[in-house]
Formats: structure tokens, sequence, C-alpha cells
């Protein structure tokens, strides 16, 4: 039994709860990036408890409208509280809205403008190689906002600076609010592209699998000389046949008996990897 396949599902009950309660989420993509997430904040050098601490690892949620996931993951590794999310997320003044933002413990940068997070990426990894400090630099970037030009100036910049100590991770679910990537306006070959700009391309089969993507992390840590990015291949709405695939799901409330039917499909599911 993989121990963080099956939290996967558990942290997916919890974001459908924190969606549910807040009237409100993007709970496709945060379906096909919680792998992704959770094994990061795994692996990664943070702590509820050394917050400031200058060789943390930094990580940056470039698709913040995904936030319902982060904020499932940091509540799992301590950094708040879960019930208290449930009970505020988008509530009038709360601070759990619907974007990450860094009065929240645990997050770096306010996020969710597409397209910036990888060029303050690059400002942290620059920022570590001047300082000579050992931390290193995540972003996790949706396809969809693969169309945004700032971008590959980022890409650009890390690929000139050769920023092996950055790993950037596409959530390649092929799926935004309004169809898929290739009708709204086509990637092309990902893994060419970022070639092109001087990155080391890792292509995760199953971007879904946390075995998959820590061997990927695993690779991107032993590159030097170039910063990394892994093509990670997910599906939009992972978990449960409502959602799966469906670009209606970008931002979809589930109702009384979808919620039902979800719920149902996690618990499903969790069970089946319990018992391989």
């Amino acid at each position: 039994m993989n121990r963080l396949a099956v939290k996967a599902y558990e942290l997916r009950q919890n974001v459908l709860d924190i969606i549910v309660s807040g009237g409100g989420g993007h709970i496709g993509g945060d379906m096909s990036s919680m792998e992704i997430m959770l094994t990061l904040y795994n692996r990664m050098n943070v702590s509820p408890d050394r917050l400031k601490d200058p060789d943390r690892d930094r990580f940056v949620l470039s698709k913040g409208h995904c936030v319902e996931t982060l904020y499932a993951v940091l509540a799992d590794k301590g950094f708040i509280d879960l019930d208290e999310v449930k009970a505020q997320f988008s509530r009038f003044g709360s601070e759990y809205f619907g974007h990450p933002h860094n009065t929240i413990p645990g997050i770096e940068m306010n996020s969710g403008s597409l397209g910036h997070g990888l060029s303050v990426g690059v400002g942290m990894a620059l920022a570590a190689r001047m300082d000579a400090r050992a931390y290193r630099t995540y972003v996790v970037m949706g396809d969809g906002e693969l169309a945004e030009g700032s971008v590959w100036e980022g890409a650009m910049a890390a690929g000139h600076y050769k920023l092996d100590n950055l790993c950037a991770v596409v959530d390649r679910n092929h799926l935004q609010i309004s169809g898929t990537t290739e009708q709204v306006m086509t990637p092309g070959d990902l893994h060419a592209r970022f070639a092109a700009f001087g990155w080391h391309v890792i292509d995760v089969a199953d971007g879904n699998d946390v075995d998959q993507l820590n061997e990927a992390f695993d690779e991107a840590e032993r590159t030097k000389g170039m910063p990394t990015v892994l093509i990670a291949n997910t599906v939009k709405g992972k978990g449960s046949a409502v959602m799966e695939n469906k670009a209606s799901w970008h931002h979809h409330l589930p109702d009384a008996e979808e919620y039902r039917r979800i719920s149902g499909d996690f618990a499903a599911r969790k069970e089946a990897l319990e018992h391989e």
C-alpha cells in the first residue's frame, strides 16, 4: 500500500468539503493537481515550525485558483487548521479565499493571476544562488496557463541562468474553463518547447501516481546545469467518474446528489488502494 496514494483520497474528500462549505471552488484542477502538491510537501524542506528559515524550500502555486488543494495539503502538514478552513472558506472577511496569499502560514506569494508564478520562481531560485543558499524552488502551473506569454519569458530566463535549483511542474490535464487546451490555444509539443529554452524535461506518464512523481523529482534534483520541468499527465477531476475529463467541472459546485456520488467514489478508490 502506498501511504501517500491513500492519503490523496482522504485529502480529496477534504477539498470537496471545503468547496461545498464555501459555495464554490475550482474542483477539476484541484483533483488533477492533488498528487503533485501532496508529493512535493512530503519531500520539500518545509515545516510549520520553521516558517522563516532562510534555507526552506520555496513553493509557488502559479495556478492559484486551485488553492483548495493547497489548503488541504497545508492542513495535513500542520501549517493551518482544516476545520477552520472548512468553516471560513470564501466567507466575508476570511483569510481563506479562492487564491493563495502570503498572510497564511506556508504560502510564499500571492498568486492566481496566471502566468506570473514561473517568473517569481526564477527570482527565488536566482536569489538562492546569489545568497549561496541550498534551497530549491518549485512552481506548479496549469497547461491552460501556458498561453500566457510571461511563462515563456520566465522559461527563457531560467534556461539562460542555468537554474538547476528550479523545478517547474505542468499539470497537463488537457482541459481548461472553455474546453480542451488544443481547442482553446494548443500548446503543441511541450517537451520540445521547454527543451528549446534550455530545460531538462521529464514526461511523467501518470501525473497522479506518487511513485512516478517521486522518481521524477529525484531526477530533477540530480540534474545539474539546467532547470527541470515535469510534464505531468493528469486527469481533470481525478477520483470520481462524475467529474473526470469533463471541462464543465472546472469550477462546478456539486449538488447534494453529486456530493454523495463523488464521496462514494473517493471512499471506494481509497479502500481499493488500502488493499493493494
